[in-house]
């Protein structure tokens, strides 16, 4: 059973799957996105920050296939979105402008963009971890920081199994959604990793029912 006092951060099958299986993987998570708040809240916090007529750029880390990019794109036609992520694999499945890299190390000179978000990513690493990319979101911002991620509550951890019959979910997606849960974040954890990291102007927000935590964090 899921243990909620701590995270637990275990491997996932999609970091070292082959493409035949990562494929059908990378569309349930566009699902989980599109159909269980993901992308509304991507909108939500953006709405935080910038107005739908603004030009902007926006750098999406851990983009996968790009898809919270896409949404943006298409509520602000000002918007410029780079997808940046460590698999070409993954970003091969996209559009719009991608770009092959780390995390740890963005390829972008300091406040060269406008804002840095990602969505579904800090769970992957340890605290520490999670504080170093913190740090260098806020190094490449100009005026925010947006994260979303998943709440480590029950009932997302026993959601992907039990709608299987539903939703036909594939096997990794079965494998990796509950160890995400179990690797993610309560309410207040977000907010301490980001003042750990020297972000002050910060705004944490739990979102249910998608069970998600939000941050925002405007960049001095």
């Amino acid at each position: 059973m899921l243990d909620l006092r701590t995270r637990v951060i275990r491997p996932e099958l999609l970091d070292h799957a082959p493409e035949s299986e990562a494929a059908p993987n990378l569309d349930d998570l566009v699902r989980i996105n599109r159909r269980l708040g993901g992308h509304a809240l991507a909108l939500k916090m953006l709405a935080q920050v910038a107005r739908p007529s603004e030009e902007f750029t926006i750098l999406d880390v851990g983009a996968a296939t790009g898809d919270n990019g896409a949404v943006v794109s298409r509520a602000y036609p000002g918007a410029r979105v780079v997808s940046l992520d460590r698999s070409a694999f993954h970003l091969s499945r996209g559009d719009g402008q991608r770009v092959r890299g780390d995390g740890f190390q963005l390829p972008f000179s300091d406040r060269s963009m406008d804002f840095v978000f990602s969505a579904l990513f800090l769970h992957h690493f340890p605290n520490a971890e999670a504080v170093a990319l913190l740090r260098e979101f806020a190094r490449v911002a100009r005026r925010a920081v947006l994260v979303n991620d998943l709440e480590r509550h029950i009932l997302p951890w026993l959601f992907l199994p039990a709608t299987r019959w539903l939703f036909g979910w594939q096997r990794i997606t079965l494998h990796d959604g509950p160890v995400s849960v179990a690797a993610a974040f309560r309410k207040g954890e977000l907010l301490h990793l980001a003042r750990e990291a020297g972000l002050r102007a910060v705004r944490e927000q739990l979102h249910r029912p998608a069970f998600r935590i939000s941050l925002v964090a405007r960049v001095p």
